[in-house]
């Protein structure tokens, strides 16, 4: 294994992007770390000769490229990719916008997609690389007022458990990570954008469900210092794992979720067994 690595991580200005942006650079790798707003990456990252600081909007693919060629004239190479940016639209699916809606797609999956492409060549060509992808639980279940945020997030991870299958010839690794809830700045208002349209049906709803959701902001029980500690560990083993469900909160949605399917299996399997030619 090579010991220490060139790491491309989007949205590394806050939450789960920048810690670990530094729990990688304390292993002693080399870290480019890219948010929309490149002074508030460098603002919140100590300056050091393993640091590149990169304008990145995971949008605009010019602004890609430009990183990629930059992150390779200093570094020649990017071992691990972290797909961490992204957006949250919250609220009932007939209130949020259909430009809300794409935007939520083009940040959440698209974004992702965008940077990946731009860093294929690169591993291709080194016959190496991890591909590391934050998605969410939103990725494995849904949950009201997240219609857009998990259309966003099962696409993200329906593209990244094919992707997997095309780059095991190339030696490239990918991991899905599903984090539960962490006290990040996702959930803060500053962060969180709401529904523009608003229907009187929805309205008794969202009024009792909404503070709820602003309640958990700064209350969440997930610590994003030890989600990097753990994807550090991760990212250092020979096999990584296709998934990783981060929390314990993760674990009991995926288990639900498998329930949930092996009894809908189950309730239907005489009649489902039944539909081939004769």
């Amino acid at each position: 294994m090579k010991e220490n690595k060139v790491w491309l991580i989007t949205g590394a200005s806050s939450g789960i992007g920048l810690e670990i942006a530094k729990a990688a650079l304390a292993a002693g790798n080399k870290v480019i770390a890219t948010g929309r707003d490149a002074n508030k990456v460098a603002n919140a990252i100590d300056a050091t000769d393993n640091l590149l600081v990169v304008k990145m909007d995971v949008t605009n693919p010019e602004e890609i490229n430009a990183g990629i060629n930059t992150a390779i004239e200093k570094f020649d190479t990017i071992d691990v990719l972290v797909n961490n940016a992204g957006s949250f639209y919250a609220g009932f699916f007939e209130e949020l916008s259909q430009n809300q809606i794409e935007r939520q797609i083009a940040t959440n999956l698209f974004g992702p997609m965008n940077v990946t492409r731009a860093v294929l060549p690169v591993m291709r060509k080194n016959k190496s690389g991890h591909i590391i992808t934050i998605s969410s639980t939103a990725g494995l279940v849904g949950y009201e007022l997240c219609t857009a945020y998990a259309a966003s997030k099962f696409g993200l991870e329906g593209w990244m458990e094919s992707l997997q299958l095309e780059l095991v010839p190339f030696g490239i690794n990918t991991t899905i990570v599903n984090p539960g809830f962490f006290r990040t700045n996702l959930l803060e208002p500053s962060s969180t954008i709401w529904n523009e349209l608003h229907i009187a049906d929805y309205e008794e709803r969202i009024s009792m469900l909404r503070p709820g959701w602003q309640a958990m902001s700064g209350t969440q029980g997930g610590d994003p210092a030890k989600l990097a500690a753990g994807l550090l560990q991760i990212a250092n083993e020979n096999n990584p794992p296709k998934r990783w469900m981060a929390g314990a909160d993760s674990i009991l949605e995926a288990e639900r979720k498998i329930k949930e399917l092996q009894e809908q299996a189950d309730a239907y399997r005489n009649l489902s067994s039944t539909l081939s030619f004769d």
